[in-house]
């Protein structure tokens, strides 16, 4: 693989790269003059042009053995004229193109099915069955070169078997899958340097507490006696302390999220996450002298569940519920007005009286934090009551604050992605797994193409004629 800067800014040049400069020089790409140019330097000139983009990391050799002027395209042909005659009087290819499809009328349908193929962007074909160039083009990997890189490094396997090859050719049906840790490291955002200090201080307080764990392994292999009985103590203050500890992490993540990333979280999520703040603080004090060890998210809303005594309201007749589910508390009302502009004030307003939880909610933590061993009738809670508590903890446990993640925590997508985001017609992709499958060879048909390229036909048709080897 040729190893030099791919994406320059003095001569244009479009890559295979979500690169804020790729995307600058694309906006800026003109086709090449070719009023005073001669027919070789045309075709060596749309060469140049294209092969910057397709296939930039495979040597001109291996890509001259590689291609063919065999191109695939299929014809679109009439369902129902199939049906009449099963298909055998359009399949001898007798009379073709004596009748015109739309039977005289000019209509948008009958000028599509006229329209001529663009058989020559399909030049560059037999590159989009390279993995490396498939796992670009599901959107696994933010370039060709990183996802050449994934697979060279082993994290990338083609029908369950690790595969470390990026030239390997895929074949109709095969699947592939790169390491969710590699999608979103390659997909999402890059730490700022707020980000990057506080993962450095994060690495240097864990060196720390490892030290200061030797040292202790070494004082306590001297006195083994009295290590036993500090076990047993420790067991047990720590199965008492693990729930309360839990939700303190949660309460932590959520005050980081809101001081840290205002400018990336949606409004609804922000107020989603102000409600579970006030929620948790509140039980916070109660959470000690349980002994239910919140393992997941099940048994964490569990948990809330069972320190409340909470129980789901029955429907009522009548509009009562309604009016007593949309209140809202004056003092979670007044904590999200400031921070919103005078031109969001009411729809800040608004989400919060649909994420936040009610008065009725409120009061019951407030009485289950007071009185530990009084009952709490909490019968009357509604279900979005009990959905916002839910929402906030998935929200945190499918996406957490992590400093030891190489990309930005919580997740979001990579700036400048939407321009680049869109899959091929011959590939099913599943972006929860990481997964995508290899359907078939891309194919031309009337008016389009299934190989993506950001140049016209007069660059691919030049191209095309230059590999013919008729110069």
């Amino acid at each position: 693989m040729r190893n030099r800067a791919t994406t320059p800014l003095s001569k244009a040049k479009i890559r295979q790269s979500w690169s804020k400069y790729n995307l600058f020089n694309l906006s800026r790409f003109r086709a090449p003059p070719t009023a005073s140019r001669t027919f070789f330097q045309q075709k060596w000139t749309a060469k140049s042009v294209a092969r910057a983009y397709h296939g930039e990391q495979v040597r001109e050799s291996q890509w001259a053995r590689m291609f063919t002027r065999r191109i695939r395209s299929v014809v679109p042909m009439s369902p129902k004229k199939l049906a009449s005659d099963d298909g055998s009087a359009m399949s001898a290819g007798r009379g073709a193109g004596l009748e015109s499809e739309g039977n005289g009328d000019d209509t948008a349908g009958a000028k599509d099915q006229t329209s001529l193929t663009p058989f020559t962007q399909m030049t560059f074909a037999p590159l989009e069955r390279r993995l490396d160039v498939a796992i670009f083009r599901a959107m696994f990997a933010s370039s060709t070169r990183q996802a050449r890189q994934f697979v060279v490094h082993g994290a990338v396997t083609v029908n369950g078997k690790k595969m470390r090859y990026p030239g390997y050719l895929l074949n109709p049906g095969d699947l592939f899958q790169v390491e969710p840790e590699r999608v979103m490291y390659a997909t999402g955002a890059p730490k700022d340097k707020f980000e990057r200090r506080e993962s450095r201080v994060a690495r240097r307080k864990s060196a720390e507490s490892n030290e200061g764990e030797t040292e202790a392994e070494g004082a306590a292999a001297e006195t083994e006696d009295k290590k036993d009985e500090s076990e047993t103590t420790a067991a047990q203050d720590q199965q008492k302390d693990d729930p309360k500890e839990t939700l303190k992490t949660l309460l932590t993540q959520a005050k980081t999220i809101m001081s840290s990333n205002k400018d990336v979280l949606p409004a609804k999520r922000k107020q989603e996450l102000r409600g579970f703040q006030k929620a948790v603080r509140r039980v916070l004090s109660r959470s000690e002298s349980s002994t239910v060890l919140a393992d997941n998210l099940e048994s964490q809303f569990s948990e809330l569940i069972t320190l409340l005594k909470a129980k789901k309201a029955e429907k009522k007749k009548g509009g009562k519920e309604s009016e007593e589910t949309s209140s809202t508390p004056a003092e979670q009302t007044s904590t999200t007005a400031p921070e919103s502009t005078d031109a969001t004030t009411t729809t800040t307003a608004t989400s919060a009286a649909e994420n936040q939880p009610s008065d009725k909610l409120s009061e019951a933590f407030q009485k289950a934090a007071q009185n530990p061993d009084e009952e709490v009738d909490t019968s009357e809670l509604t279900e979005e009551e009990f959905e916002v508590l839910r929402r906030a903890l998935i929200q945190m446990r499918d996406n957490p604050i992590d400093h030891s993640k190489p990309y930005a925590t919580p997740w979001r997508p990579r700036d400048y992605m939407s321009a680049f985001a869109f899959i091929p017609r011959y590939l099913e992709v599943n972006h929860n797994i990481c997964a995508a499958v290899y359907l078939r060879h891309p194919v031309a048909r009337p008016g389009r193409t299934e190989v993506p390229t950001p140049f016209n036909e007069n660059i691919s048709t030049a191209a095309f004629a230059w590999y013919l080897r008729r110069r």
